[in-house]
């Protein structure tokens, strides 16, 4: 309530913020935006998703006649996003101009008139919506055409059991979920907002503590209460929020690349060993084509994309068996998302067993070998690739 009218408050007849007046608008706010919010919740206890609604909420909140919205959909399901775009043609109707910055094609064409794209912080073309196609704006933002948006993995799952979860429950309201994953399988994790796909992956990492359930890795059963435990084990997390979560912004491509494993590159002295920082850091930056000026690059200043290959560098610097991939590919470009893609198929291929989380049902039956679906902290559905669909993945999402 307060982030929604800061530098906008509400007084009463005296001159003091009347409280009661902004969380009726903010209650009004958010049921025109189909959203369950409370006012009084602190923000910093809300997921990114809901974050992300505040921020919506608080532009619409004003008297507004040209409205920016940057990636307003990168952190929303779609249920989410269709109450959105319901908004934003309402705004549309009544002479709002809308800039709407984007990633996804195919939201830019669903919802603009026309379209300019950038590339290398300059105008690459301008063209009417209704003339082009996801193509012909991908042409336009790289400079060419891609081959594929998703790799095709050349190999298949083992059928070895490397991570094997039973039972397992804990907070906010994860509840007795199973499941397996074999050595060099991609399985996605799909689920609406709040339904706990985040929460399941920080009790994987020991973020948070589970209250029941058994975590058996490589046929063996592995106490993880801290994160410390789960990279020991061999289990990697790169958070949904990586600027927060995934980086220290101020420090360098080397620093954050090795930061997980500095135990491992210790020199006699008990020292952090630079020539072994600068091996790691040099290694993952031409495997995965990280685009930077040196190692000492201040990782602050890199394009959301090549952030995102630094958060994929640290995980994989401690060798993972399992990689837990929390939307992988939000905000950043068409090109990058496919080198990303790319990195995956790459990863599962040489043995590393991948669990990725995704808003974008096209991702997650695109990249996965199987896929599980999540509704209110419960398992709902577990279906391999070719026996999944948009309207069978929905499906199990809202039942």
């Amino acid at each position: 309530m307060e982030n929604l009218f800061l530098g906008n408050e509400v007084k009463g007849p005296l001159g003091f913020l009347s409280y009661s007046q902004m969380r009726r608008k903010a209650s009004e706010a958010f049921r025109n935006l189909r959203t369950a919010i409370d006012p009084a919740a602190l923000v910093k206890d809300l997921g990114v998703a809901q974050q992300q609604m505040i921020e919506v909420a608080k532009a619409l909140s004003h008297n507004t006649k040209i409205l920016v919205m940057d990636e307003p959909t990168s952190a929303l399901a779609e249920k989410e996003i269709e109450s959105l775009f319901a908004i934003v043609r309402e705004l549309k109707g009544r002479g709002i101009s809308i800039v709407f910055i984007s990633h996804k094609l195919n939201e830019v064409m669903a919802i603009t008139d026309r379209v300019v794209c950038l590339k290398d912080a300059e105008n690459s073309g301008e063209v009417e919506t209704k003339a082009t196609n996801e193509d012909g704006l991908v042409r336009l933002m790289v400079g060419r055409d891609l081959d594929h948006m998703y790799t095709r993995r050349k190999g298949k799952p083992s059928d070895d059991i490397v991570l094997e979860v039973r039972d397992l429950s804990g907070p906010p309201a994860i509840k007795n979920v199973s499941f397996k994953v074999r050595k060099g399988e991609i399985v996605g994790l799909a689920g609406l907002i709040g339904a706990g796909r985040t929460e399941l992956a920080k009790l994987l990492m020991g973020a948070e503590r589970k209250t029941a359930g058994t975590i058996v890795l490589n046929g063996r059963e592995v106490r993880i209460g801290h994160p410390a435990d789960a990279v020991r084990a061999g289990i990697g997390y790169a958070s949904e929020d990586r600027k927060q979560l995934g980086l220290v912004l101020p420090m360098t491509v080397r620093e954050n690349t090795t930061l997980a494993v500095h135990g491992k590159i210790l020199n006699r002295a008990g020292l952090i060993s630079a020539g072994k920082e600068n091996e790691i850091t040099d290694r993952y930056i031409e495997q995965l084509r990280i685009k930077v000026s040196s190692r000492e690059q201040v990782t602050r200043n890199l394009s959301g994309g090549n952030q995102q290959k630094v958060v994929l560098a640290k995980w994989l610097a401690i060798l993972p068996r399992v990689l837990i991939l929390d939307e992988p590919t939000r905000g950043i470009d068409v090109g990058a998302k496919a080198e990303v893609h790319k990195i995956i198929a790459d990863l599962a291929d040489e043995g590393v067993s991948i669990l990725v989380i995704s808003s974008e049902l096209p991702e997650i039956l695109n990249i996965s070998d199987r896929i599980l679906v999540m509704h209110e902290g419960r398992l709902t559905g577990d279906m391999p690739r070719e026996e999944a669909s948009e309207e069978r993945v929905m499906k199990a999402a809202v039942s």
